[in-house]
């Protein structure tokens, strides 16, 4: 059986998350592998409608994500969540569970964030409305070491995708495909990263 592993994009409400964790499914089934991917805005409206954005139930939605990748990864199946997981501790919980995770984080400036918004939430959150929401009265707490940063206000989605799938195939987590090449400025930044990291 093939190992499986998650691929973990954490960062603010509305940063491009769940665009890139889209775009990156797609690219991961054109290439035959076996992949599921969790959104947490999807999960909040299909399965947990009535879920608030408070401490607790937000550190249960993280968890909840994080056990379901857990149970995808140790079967061989490549799990690709899109979570805001605002706390480093509980992140870091969910990498030990795991044990083979890249942790992603979704860089944009929250006024961009809040522009980009088609919740409402943002708007909500101001007037009151929503307590606890990140971004806005519930602080956000950044990858100390994340093995991939993109900055969403600068790269397009597909850029970043090219980004987490390089890294995943230096990684050797699967396998490089004819005609997936990168300029060399970019190869070199991943390559060192991952270095740096302990990787390679």
């Amino acid at each position: 059986m093939a190992q499986g592993f998650t691929v973990w994009l954490t960062g603010l409400p509305a940063s491009g998350k769940s665009a890139i964790a889209t775009h990156l499914e797609e690219s991961l089934l054109e290439r035959g592998l076996d992949v599921e991917r969790l959104d947490e805005g999807e999960i909040r409206t299909e399965w947990l409608p009535t879920l608030g954005f408070d401490k607790g139930e937000g550190d249960g939605a993280t968890r909840l994500v994080g056990h379901v990748c857990h149970l995808l990864s140790r079967n061989g199946v490549i799990a690709v969540a899109a979570t805001v997981s605002p706390s480093q501790e509980i992140r870091n919980e969910l990498r030990s569970l795991i044990g083979r995770f890249v942790e992603v984080f979704v860089n944009r400036p929250v006024e961009d964030c809040e522009k980009l918004d088609e919740t409402g939430n943002y708007e909500r959150a101001r007037k009151g409305e929503l307590k606890g929401f990140t971004g806005v009265d519930a602080a956000y707490e950044a990858p100390v070491n994340p093995e991939i940063v993109l900055e969403t206000d600068k790269e397009e989605v597909e850029q970043c995708t090219n980004k987490v799938l390089r890294t995943l195939e230096l990684l050797d987590w699967i396998p490089k495909v004819a005609g997936s090449d990168y300029n060399e400025e970019e190869e070199a930044k991943i390559t060192k990263r991952l270095k740096d990291l302990g990787y390679i």
